[in-house]
């Protein structure tokens, strides 16, 4: 009877312990197997930087080594070198320290696009337009898009000096800017298109994204914003955190917003709404080929909730989720260790094989219009259909396809080469230091602007003799083609000249195909909403 009494309790720590020799003896083959291949690679990188016919750059070898390695995996595991590392981390941490403009080198000349609101050079009254010819006093002309980086980017509190030819003006002018932090908004652009709807356009999900679209969002709610049309095209995404936080603004407390599914089970994570101060606002959020992301987290979490109108084209389809891993020597690997789905349960992720994306139908074969039932991508049979929680058909694995569809024109090569040379920003220059005094008095607001100034004849045929200087044949039919969008870019160039990023977009949104329909489609967002009533 004793033995009985031990037997069970001995049997089951016996069992516990085999399991766990078991796991030390899996991870030791595990090791040697990598180990292995370590000393493979040792042997192959030693016998080349031994023998070969010519000096070897090592460095460059192991790193091409990893590049070809991760190759293999997916499109979004990458080796990420120390100086790519920190221009990376700039981008989303939403500041760098330098000089703070905008920049493009234009007829081998360095010019000042725009200075960055808030920044030295701003401060010190650089304006558009002004062409830096020496840094330092070496010469600027013939620069490097990379040196210009080099050259004018630094530590906060050391200086550098520039000397500026301003157009209108023969004498040079010269700067000495004390280098500061630099901010990067990720909210482009936030106004009221009429006394009801708001416009936010957000370009990328930075470490600031939520805070800087709340700002934007409260200005307009203070302004009389009823309805929200959030812009999420060419957003390549970002940080998850930001887009769970914006998401949750839009959807009702403890309502799913994202998933991931990994086979480490410590990577599987859930992010469930907190709720926000709009959950009641009509929305429509603008999307296209290169939302990705995190703009399609938000996107996918609106449109399964029935929340919200996603209006515009099929957005890129990326849905792996990448963690970074740092190395010593300053670099990092960014691999992918999960997948995202949406409440609904579909995965984001298009299809591929090793770093190559799968050719998916485009939505060329999408007739535009109203797609609430998804009933125009049903033939496509690679996709798997999902229900919103309204009960709407929706399908997985391939991006967020829109419940409106609308797809946008492409432009000929002759606009495509007048856009490849910044040939509008030249030809506004010269018109501007004739006529911009005239033009700001004249109009006064960007709102008056958008809707009562014509591109006068002389401007725009200004813009195709630049052009045929440069080599771009004319050509009588794309021009006509074009004309809408050669003359809203005229027409934004000369808005953000004097009234910034804000007047910019608002002009060129005035004529945007996609923005214009979507601002019309309030009642089906408003009526789609009561889909989600109906599901809690």
């Amino acid at each position: 009877m004793n033995n009985k009494k031990y037997f069970i309790p001995v049997l089951f720590i016996l069992l516990v312990i085999g399991i766990l020799i078991g796991m030390k003896i899996q991870n030791v083959f595990s090791d040697d197997k990598i180990s292995e291949q370590v000393r493979k690679f040792n042997e192959v990188l030693s016998i080349t930087s031994r023998y070969y016919v010519d000096d070897v750059d090592t460095q460059k070898l192991t790193e091409d080594a990893i590049k070809g390695m991760l190759e293999h995996l997916d499109p979004h595991s990458v080796y990420i070198n120390a100086e790519q590392l920190k221009r990376v981390n700039e981008d989303f941490q939403g500041s760098f320290e330098g000089v703070g403009i905008e920049f493009d080198v234009i007829n081998d000349t360095l010019t000042v696009v725009a200075p960055i609101s808030g920044g030295p050079s701003e401060r010190l009254g650089i304006m558009s337009g002004d062409k830096i010819v020496k840094i330092n006093g070496v010469s600027a002309i013939k620069i490097t898009r990379e040196d210009v980086q080099k050259k004018l980017r630094g530590a906060k509190g050391t200086k550098v000096k520039v000397t500026i030819i301003r157009p209108g003006s023969y004498q040079p002018i010269e700067f000495e800017i004390t280098r500061d932090k630099i901010p990067l908004y990720s909210v482009d652009a936030s106004f009221m298109y009429d006394d009801e709807i708001g416009y936010i356009k957000v370009s990328r999900f930075s470490a600031n994204t939520y805070d800087e679209f709340m700002q934007a969002a409260n200005r307009l709610k203070a302004s009389g914003m009823k309805k929200l049309l959030l812009d999420l095209r060419g957003n390549p995404g970002g940080f998850l955190d930001q887009a769970f936080k914006m998401a949750s603004e839009f959807i009702e407390k403890d309502k799913m917003i994202v998933y991931t599914e990994s086979r480490i089970r410590q990577f599987n994570e859930e992010f469930v709404s907190t709720g926000g101060s709009m959950t009641d606002i009509p929305l429509i959020i603008l999307v296209n080929g290169g939302s990705a992301s995190a703009s399609e987290i938000v996107s996918g979490a609106v449109q399964d909730w029935d929340r919200g109108l996603i209006v515009g084209q099929t957005t890129f389809g990326k849905g792996l989720v990448q963690r970074q891993f740092d190395i010593s020597d300053g670099s990092a690997l960014r691999v992918t260790t999960a997948r995202y789905f949406t409440p609904a349960g579909r995965l984001i992720q298009k299809p591929y094989e090793g770093n190559k994306y799968a050719n998916l139908p485009d939505d060329e074969r999408l007739e535009p219009g109203d797609n609430i039932d998804h009933t125009k991508e049903m033939e496509d049979s690679t996709r798997k259909e999902f229900k919103t929680f309204g009960g709407r058909t929706v399908y997985g694995g391939g991006g967020i396809t829109p419940d409106f569809i609308i797809v946008q024109d492409t432009l000929t090569m002759y606009s495509v080469q007048i856009r490849r040379l910044n040939l509008i920003y030249e030809a506004v220059e010269h018109y501007m230091v004739n006529n911009k005094k005239t033009i700001e008095s004249t109009y006064g607001t960007y709102n008056r602007f958008m809707r009562e100034y014509e591109v006068p004849d002389e401007l725009f045929e200004g813009l195709t003799t630049l052009a045929s200087s440069k080599d771009i044949a004319y050509d009588y039919e794309a021009i006509k083609r074009d004309e809408n969008f050669l003359k809203t870019s005229i027409k934004s160039q000369i808005a953000r000249d004097l009234w910034g990023e804000e007047g910019r977009f608002a002009v060129f949104m005035y004529s945007d195909d996609q923005f214009r329909k979507a601002v019309t489609l309030f009642d089906d967002a408003i009526e789609l909403s009561k889909l989600n009533d109906r599901s809690n």
